[in-house]
């Protein structure tokens, strides 16, 4: 296993714990502040639950 595919694995593993605990900024270190950052921020201060939800959707669709 070569050092890139572990430091891919290790940032994902952080955006997907972030996801958890501050899903906007998991969402930002995978995107940027673009639509999805936007969203994940009001599905996240209205309802947490839709927020952690989109935030993995996000995280783990987005290469």
């Amino acid at each position: 296993m070569d050092t890139t595919h572990a430091n891919e694995g290790v940032k994902d593993i952080v955006r997907i714990i972030l996801a958890v605990l501050l899903p906007p900024l998991g969402v930002a270190l995978q995107v940027g502040l673009t639509f999805h950052f936007w969203l994940n921020l009001v599905l996240t201060l209205f309802f947490w639950v839709p927020g952690m939800i989109h935030a993995f959707y996000v995280i783990l669709t987005r290469k």
